[in-house]
């Protein structure tokens, strides 16, 4: 299976805050994910100038793009679907992700319907576990939403 980059075919998300760059692979269990964080992100500006380090929200929201967008590449939903992070368990952040590392996000589908999903994931940089988290999302349409 050849990665897949046409993320934003998948996510309503945009730059800046479009933190996916590839699906290296997927299936019904999970997804393989990466992203390398540059001296560009928006958010090293602020935190922090002289050791800039990426935020842990930003690494959860990382993975959970990621096991969203291969659900999407799935046809899991209905196309043109919104994801709202719903909750967040069992988050621990074990290593810091700096500028210039690529980030591993291994992400476990629990359960998946067409309206809500409940995944676990795992950040790495090489070998390091970085972040694990769990998370639900609720998706829907920009109608529904309002």
């Amino acid at each position: 299976m050849a990665a897949f980059t046409d993320i934003e075919t998948l996510l309503p998300h945009r730059k800046p805050f479009l933190f996916v760059d590839t699906i290296e692979s997927y299936d019904d269990n999970g997804c393989v994910c990466t992203r390398k964080f540059t001296d560009e992100d928006f958010f090293f500006k602020g935190h922090f100038p002289e050791y800039p380090v990426v935020p842990g929200v930003i690494l959860i929201e990382t993975m959970a793009q990621g096991g969203g967008a291969a659900l999407s590449l799935q046809k899991k939903f209905e196309e043109g679907s919104l994801f709202f992070l719903a909750t967040v368990d069992k988050v621990k952040f074990r290593h810091q992700v700096r500028p210039g590392d690529t980030v591993r996000m291994e992400v476990t589908n629990l359960r998946a319907t067409p309206h809500m999903v409940k995944q676990a994931g795992k950040a790495y940089v090489g070998e390091t576990l970085c972040a694990e988290a769990e998370w639900m999302c609720l998706v829907g349409s920009a109608d529904s939403a309002k």
